[in-house]
């Protein structure tokens, strides 16, 4: 892992974590990948629909 990635404790249910784990075995990917994947399809859309998020 990168050292300067921040790190982002998620809390979610464990059947919902064994669901991702299946999802993310499927696609060849490890959920934290798998999750990675799912948020930046989410901001594509988000931004395709409201224009781009400026960070400073």
């Amino acid at each position: 892992m990168r050292k300067d990635y921040p790190r982002y404790t998620l809390r979610i249910s464990k059947i919902m974590l064994d669901k991702l784990g299946y999802i993310a075995e499927h696609n060849g990917r490890t959920k934290n990948r798998e999750i990675e994947t799912l948020l930046k399809r989410h901001i594509a859309e988000y931004e395709r629909m409201n224009g781009e998020i400026k960070i400073l």
